[in-house]
C-alpha cells in the first residue's frame, strides 16, 4: 500500500488558495490566507484557514469514507438540532483517494475553554432530543453503522483491574468502583429495541461554547453510529461533568436507567484511559485525562440504583 503524504503548510496553502480564489470567502490574496494546524504535533490533519474556515484532510481510506459519510449526515441532522453543525464550503481529494472538506468555522470556543451554563445545559438537552428524532433508517441508508450496546459488567471488571494499577501511583482509589456492584451493572444493562443516532464522540473539544456558556455548535460527526443513547450521556459526563450531563439528559426525557448507565460508562472509561496513559498505551495529554476522570466522578443525586422501575426505561431502552 502506498503511504499517504504528510500534509504541510505549503500543501494546505496551495489547496486553500485554489478553493477560495473565486469563492465566497473573499478570499485569498497572492499568498493565500493564514493557515495553521489546529493541534501541534501529529499528522496535522485539521487546519485553521484564516478566521472563518477549517480544513480537514483525511489521512487514510477509512477516514475518507467517514468524512464523505459525515457530509451527508450533517445535512440530515441539521434540521433536528437547536445547535449549529459545520457547513461545507468545498470538498474533494487533496491526494489520490484521500478526501478533504473545507468547512465554515462555528463561532465560539471549546467546551474545554468555557463552562456550560444552565441555559447551555438546555442546549445539550435539545441536542439529545434532536438526535433521538433523526430517522434511524435514513441515517443507516447513509452508511452510519449500527453498534451493539457495550457490556457494563465487562467494562466494570476492566475498570476494576485498571483501578488496581492506578492505586500505587495515588491516581485513583479502587474502592470508589465498588459503588457499581455486579448486580447494579446487570440492572443497568441496555435493553432491546429503540436505538437512536448517537454522536459517539461528545468530548469537550467537540462542543462549541460561547463566553456566556451557551452551546452554539457540535463538531466531529464522523464517528456517529446508531446505538445506545447512554454513550452520548457518557460523553457529556466527560465533557461537562456528570451532574450537568444527567440534568441535560433528564430534561431531554431520559429516565434514571439510561442516565445512570451513561454515568457508569463514563466513569469506567476514564479510569481505563488514565491507566493506559500511565502505562504508555495512550498518548492523550495526561492533564486532560485527569480532568475527564474528575468530571465523570462528580457525585449526582441519582447514585442509588436499587429500585429502578421498568417504566423509567420506556423512552430510552435499546
Amino acid at each position: 500500500m502506498t503511504q499517504a503524504p504528510t500534509p504541510t503548510a505549503d500543501t494546505v496553502r496551495r489547496l486553500v488558495r485554489s478553493l477560495l480564489k473565486d469563492g465566497p470567502a473573499g478570499a485569498a490574496d497572492a499568498t493565500g490566507p493564514e493557515v495553521r494546524p489546529v493541534t501541534e504535533g501529529g499528522g496535522h490533519t485539521t487546519w485553521w484557514v484564516g478566521t472563518r474556515h477549517v480544513l480537514r484532510l483525511a489521512p487514510d481510506h477509512e477516514a475518507t469514507v467517514r468524512q464523505r459519510r459525515e457530509l451527508r449526515l450533517r445535512d440530515l441532522v441539521r434540521p433536528h438540532l437547536p445547535v449549529a453543525v459545520p457547513t461545507g464550503v468545498a470538498h474533494g481529494e487533496w491526494a489520490p483517494g484521500l478526501a478533504y472538506t473545507l468547512d465554515t468555522r462555528v463561532p465560539g470556543g471549546s467546551g474545554e475553554e468555557h463552562d456550560v451554563s444552565a441555559v447551555g445545559e438546555a442546549d445539550l438537552a435539545g441536542l439529545l432530543t434532536g438526535l433521538r428524532e433523526v430517522p434511524v433508517r435514513q441515517a443507516e441508508a447513509l452508511g452510519v453503522p449500527r453498534t451493539a450496546p457495550r457490556s457494563l459488567e465487562a467494562l466494570r471488571r476492566e475498570a476494576g483491574r485498571a483501578a488496581e494499577r492506578l492505586a500505587p501511583a495515588d491516581e485513583f482509589d479502587p474502592l470508589r468502583l465498588k459503588q457499581l456492584a455486579q448486580s447494579a451493572a446487570v440492572q443497568l444493562a441496555a435493553q432491546a429495541g429503540g436505538a437512536v443516532l448517537v454522536h459517539h464522540d461528545l468530548t469537550g473539544e467537540r462542543l462549541v461554547v460561547s463566553g456566556d456558556g451557551r452551546v452554539r455548535g457540535v463538531l466531529g460527526w464522523s464517528h456517529a453510529v446508531v446505538g445506545d443513547p447512554a454513550e452520548d450521556i457518557a460523553g457529556l459526563a466527560v465533557a461537562v461533568g456528570s451532574p450537568a450531563a444527567v440534568r441535560a439528559a433528564t430534561l431531554a426525557g431520559y429516565g434514571a436507567r439510561p442516565c445512570l448507565r451513561g454515568l457508569w460508562l463514563a466513569r469506567c472509561d476514564t479510569v481505563i484511559r488514565l491507566a493506559a496513559r500511565l502505562e504508555g498505551r495512550d498518548d492523550s495529554p495526561l492533564p486532560l485525562l485527569r480532568t475527564r476522570l474528575r468530571r465523570a466522578w462528580e457525585a449526582i443525586l441519582l447514585e442509588r440504583v436499587t429500585e429502578l422501575r421498568d417504566e423509567e426505561t420506556d423512552d430510552a431502552e435499546l
